[in-house]
């Protein structure tokens, strides 16, 4: 009897020891998914505690399918790998910009570096014949150039005529009766243009004035014609000094009232600046696309005085910027026969010049002065030198690098009988570094 009431006092035991796994067992199965409520990440695994059940293997409980717990136990880090500090990053250095040495390859600004030479020499050249008329044909053979007595290589040759950027500089210093002689063959000048050429129109006496800038040659230009065309010049004839007219007061037999002794009255000096109106047509030039030709077109009889610029920094600008300066004379300039005396020039008597367009014209290659008295050949004047001044050969080389200061160069061409006009040389632009 007493053992019977002891198997059932162990068997209860091991009732109650299962019935409190089983609990904490279900106390650790998570909840079921929420619709409303995101499941919480996992916890870290808790070493599980193992009942006392003893020797008796029976009694031993399987652990349950978690995954976390059933992946084989990692070995526990080294101490000494615990304390091994990570591997310290690379230096960086850092070097001044501009101090990297040349030698040194491969630098990311080498790939966007291009070599330019600005230096580079354009040259146009017109050939003519004995009479006057342009040779055609020529090759880049037939011509050498020579800049300081040496020999250049010639890089660039083209027969192609160039659009035109010209500077038209009218003289309203000349006598009234050569300014309207010229006003009268404006409509020549413009139909001398073609439409991919554009034009500036410029005046001059005693001041230089910019009548119109830089534009396509249509109706504007046209309008513009017509308003120099309500232009006056200067008084026809020699200043009045004296007679009834004079600037005198009055006079009883031959004596003034006013003043005891009869004043000696002279003509004013009258500025004419043509030095000053060629600079403002070439700085406005030199802001014009390269890719034209640049020429200024005078039409005056040439007298130069009262200018504030001289004739040699003018000339400089032009040959800067490779601008050719064209010419047409009128009136005094036109006179046959007036040519020597028309390059005097006497500075000290405050004389100036009795024509300077001569000079400009030859040093910067536009041929001769096209001197011309009638209307009908001031007409045909303006075809010839727009002609000229579009259809050139133009030739381009790389000079010498060097110190700056003026350079001269000369055009030989291979063919007898024949005369060529270009400039006698240039200012190179000052190199880039």
């Amino acid at each position: 009897m007493v053992r019977k009431t002891s198997g059932l006092v162990l068997a209860g035991l091991l009732v109650l020891a299962a019935v409190g796994v089983l609990a904490q067992q279900n106390q650790e199965i998570p909840d079921a998914p929420s619709a409303t409520r995101p499941v919480p990440p996992p916890e870290p695994a808790s070493p599980r505690p193992t009942p006392d059940t003893g020797n008796d293997p029976s009694l031993k409980f399987p652990e349950p399918n978690n995954p976390t717990t059933n992946q084989p136990p990692r070995s526990a880090p080294d101490e000494a790998d615990q304390k091994t500090p990570p591997p310290p990053m690379p230096e960086i250095k850092t070097i001044p910009e501009g101090s990297l040495p040349p030698d040194t390859g491969n630098a990311p600004d080498d790939l966007y570096k291009i070599g330019v030479n600005v230096n580079y020499v354009i040259v146009p050249v017109m050939v003519k014949d004995n009479d006057g008329r342009l040779v055609n044909g020529l090759l880049p053979k037939d011509f050498t150039v020579l800049e300081g007595g040496q020999k250049q290589v010639l890089k660039f040759f083209t027969s192609d005529p160039f659009p035109l950027s010209a500077a038209v500089i009218f003289d309203l210093g000349m006598p009234d009766v050569g300014v309207k002689k010229v006003q009268e063959t404006l409509p020549a000048l413009q139909g001398a243009f073609s439409q991919f050429d554009e034009v500036a129109i410029y005046t001059y006496s005693s001041t230089v004035s910019r009548v119109t800038d830089f534009g396509k040659v249509g109706q504007k230009l046209t309008a513009v014609l017509n308003q120099i065309k309500t232009y006056s010049g200067a008084n026809n004839g020699p200043a009045v000094t004296g007679g009834p007219l004079g600037p005198q007061g009055p006079i009883i037999n031959g004596r003034p009232i006013d003043q005891p002794v009869q004043p000696v009255i002279t003509p004013p000096k009258e500025a004419r600046v043509t030095n000053d109106a060629i600079l403002m047509a070439a700085r406005d030039l030199s802001k014009q696309d390269r890719t034209r030709r640049k020429i200024i077109f005078v039409i005056s009889d040439g007298r130069e005085r009262g200018s504030t610029a001289s004739y040699a920094d003018t000339l400089k600008v032009l040959l800067t910027q490779n601008i050719i300066v064209y010419a047409v004379g009128v009136e005094s300039a036109a006179i046959p026969g007036y040519g020597t005396l028309q390059k005097v020039h006497l500075p000290k008597l405050g004389v100036g010049y009795g024509n300077i367009l001569p000079k400009y014209v030859s040093a910067t290659g536009g041929g001769t002065v096209y001197s011309e008295l009638a209307r009908a050949g001031i007409e045909s004047a303006y075809a010839r030198a727009i002609g000229d001044a579009r259809n050139q050969y133009t030739l381009g080389y790389a000079p010498k690098q060097g110190i700056g200061g003026y350079r001269q160069i000369e055009v030989r061409v291979r063919r007898p009988d024949v005369k060529v006009y270009a400039k006698d040389g240039y200012y190179p632009l000052p190199t880039k570094k």
